[in-house]
């Protein structure tokens, strides 16, 4: 089973790592059987691991990397400074859950529910996060560079999050966020890096980009009706039929397309 799971992994990395399409997430995941114990079942429960939380207390950090944890309810636990590297958390619950300064790189968090969690200081390079619910939940601060296509984030926070693209990885091709049908409604990005990030058909009315940078950014298609904008950067940003506002033209004068945009 341990061999299935890490071929499975191997083969949505190099996914991840091809330069973003429109099926980006629908291709990384053929390659990926969700249906075997790895992405389906749980090696531990949550008792153990409130169990595994205590025995620690003010020791090292919680090492639950590589564990199968899907479909658990971890709805309240304070799991932060945990090591959840490459963890399976397909649909699980961590419905106000504690995961400041966690480690979630690579970790499988798909359909998971993170509403009102936080995740500030976190890190999630990699992570596959598509269609998680995660309305009001904090990641400011955070390192996000992961695919969350259709994830609801209503009125979340990444005040200061860092979700620009890793320029490290350029040999094996473009890592960047992807944030593709989303629905960041209400969503705070102040003062937050979205360089090279895939907007595309973004959901984002009334968001709060103030002081962000969407350098090189894809956002064609998106809606930005009533979105803020004050001190945003957005040079080479395509809006490309994106929904603005006609009076956050000046601020958007930097754009790619801006002349293609629909404003209201």
């Amino acid at each position: 089973m341990i061999t299935e799971w890490r071929v499975s992994l191997a083969k949505a990395l190099i996914f991840l790592f091809l330069p973003t399409t429109a099926s980006h997430a629908q291709e990384m995941l053929r390659g990926v059987d969700l249906a075997q114990p790895a992405y389906s079942q749980a090696e531990l429960t949550r008792e153990a691991i409130e169990a595994l939380l205590k025995g620690k207390g003010g020791g090292a950090p919680l090492d639950l990397s590589e564990k199968s944890l899907n479909g658990l309810d971890l709805s309240g636990l304070d799991l932060s400074n945990v090591n959840l590297h490459a963890a399976r958390l397909v649909k699980a619950r961590l419905v106000g859950a504690k995961l400041d300064h966690a480690i979630l790189d690579q970790a499988w968090l798909l359909e998971a529910d993170l509403s009102h969690a936080s995740l500030v200081d976190a890190h999630l390079f990699s992570a596959q996060m598509q269609r998680i619910r995660a309305d009001e939940a904090d990641f400011s601060l955070a390192r996000v560079t992961g695919d969350l296509t259709g994830a609801s984030l209503r009125r979340a926070k990444f005040v200061e999050a860092d979700l620009s693209s890793d320029m490290k990885n350029q040999s094996m091709g473009l890592m960047r966020v992807v944030l593709s049908t989303a629905n960041a409604e209400e969503a705070d990005f102040t003062a937050a890096d979205l360089s090279h990030a895939d907007l595309r058909f973004l959901h984002a009315a009334r968001a709060n980009f103030s002081g962000a940078a969407l350098e090189d950014a894809d956002a064609a298609g998106a809606d930005f009706a009533g979105a803020r904008w004050d001190g945003v950067r957005v040079t080479n940003l395509d809006l490309d039929q994106a929904r603005i506002d006609e009076s956050a033209k000046p601020a958007l004068r930097d754009a790619k397309n801006l002349d293609r945009a629909r404003t209201r």
